[in-house]
């Protein structure tokens, strides 16, 4: 081969980007955090790098770089989730006990409103879709999804789904995907009509709970409670991989940049997968991390996964119970920090 047939090959490997290798991950840090209150979902706001932490009936507001308690937004009664619109310095979260979605400011974590779902019943998981600027929160109780003006700070609309909505992710083109837990499949939401548009069965899949989505390249990740994530075309709901993953998947993100995607599970696994295309995919790495670590957040700039758990004391089932009865050990709630060795 000439050296001029060469030199294509060789550019290329010049030009590749060095931020797209990444090395083996690993829990750097783990802080203890404590605190009152259980835990569900977890956001990172990039701007302030602040890590906003779910906590039964406050938000926990955390330094991920130091693992101070910097703030803590209090009177969100069963919160389950918070979305986070930087560019309106708003912050929503949904509260599961009172049917009703709070508003804050994220500069200075004071609550600046309170809005009622009363055809939503017990909001959990809520989205912010940036180019509608609308915020959804997902209804587990009554099957259906409030749609919130962000900007006027005001209920819009109500749309039926067809079963459990779990996690959702919009395209940032106007469309959301909802996991449907109960019914092992995908919904497609237009916000441009208000309604679902499509309904993709997932088969292989159950109980599906996480979901992120690669907006350039157009594919969804649906982690499954049968140890499996799919790998979905979002133009089409057709499965394109399908990778096995831990026990207990509550959460899927993505470092688009660095072409990994995370799955976090309860049985103390952080699963990686490294894309190598639109449809080639396979699992780089499994992390140990805590057992009870099955929510995250991922922060792209500094290629950080943030997980929480902590531990419990358990005493035998309660009479006519199988289940031990669990109890969360004071003081022991913990943020894990995963990044690279």
């Amino acid at each position: 081969m000439s050296a001029k047939s060469l030199l294509p090959g060789l550019l290329a490997c010049v030009l590749l980007p060095l931020t797209a290798v990444a090395g083996d991950l690993e829990v750097l840090h783990r802080y203890t955090l404590g605190g009152e209150g259980g835990w569900d979902y977890l956001s990172y706001d990039a701007p302030s790098h602040r890590l906003f932490i779910s906590r039964g009936q406050h938000v926990q507001v955390v330094d991920p770089r130091s693992g101070n308690v910097v703030g803590d937004i209090p009177d969100t009664p069963g919160v389950h989730g918070i979305a986070l619109a930087p560019e309106l310095d708003k912050g929503f979260t949904s509260n599961g006990r009172d049917n009703s979605v709070s508003v804050f400011t994220v500069s200075s974590l004071k609550t600046t409103g309170r809005i009622a779902t009363p055809l939503g019943q017990n909001p959990d998981f809520i989205a912010y879709d940036e180019s509608t600027r609308q915020v959804l929160a997902f209804n587990g109780r009554s099957h259906n999804a409030s749609v919130i003006d962000a900007v006027g700070e005001k209920l819009v609309a109500t749309i039926a789904l067809a079963g459990k909505p779990e996690a959702a992710v919009p395209d940032g083109r106007g469309t959301v995907f909802v996991d449907i837990e109960d019914k092992n499949a995908l919904q497609v939401i237009s916000l441009k009509t208000g309604a679902v548009v499509a309904t993709w069965p997932l088969a292989g899949c159950d109980e599906p709970a996480g979901l992120a989505m690669d907006r350039s390249a157009r594919r969804l990740f649906v982690g499954c409670h049968n140890k499996t994530l799919l790998v979905v075309n979002a133009d089409t709901g057709k499965t394109v991989a399908q990778l096995p993953i831990g026990e207990g998947v509550d959460a899927n993100t993505i470092d688009a940049q660095r072409q990994l995607v995370f799955s976090s599970q309860a049985d103390g696994t952080l699963s990686v997968i490294q894309a190598a295309g639109a449809d080639s995919f396979k699992v780089r790495q499994t992390v140990a991390t805590a057992r009870g670590a099955r929510t995250m957040a991922v922060n792209t700039a500094d290629h950080e996964v943030y997980l929480v758990t902590a531990e419990f004391d358990e005493q035998p089932p309660a009479q006519g119970q199988t289940r031990p009865r669990r109890t969360m050990k004071p003081g022991s709630f913990t943020l894990l920090v995963v990044g690279e060795k």
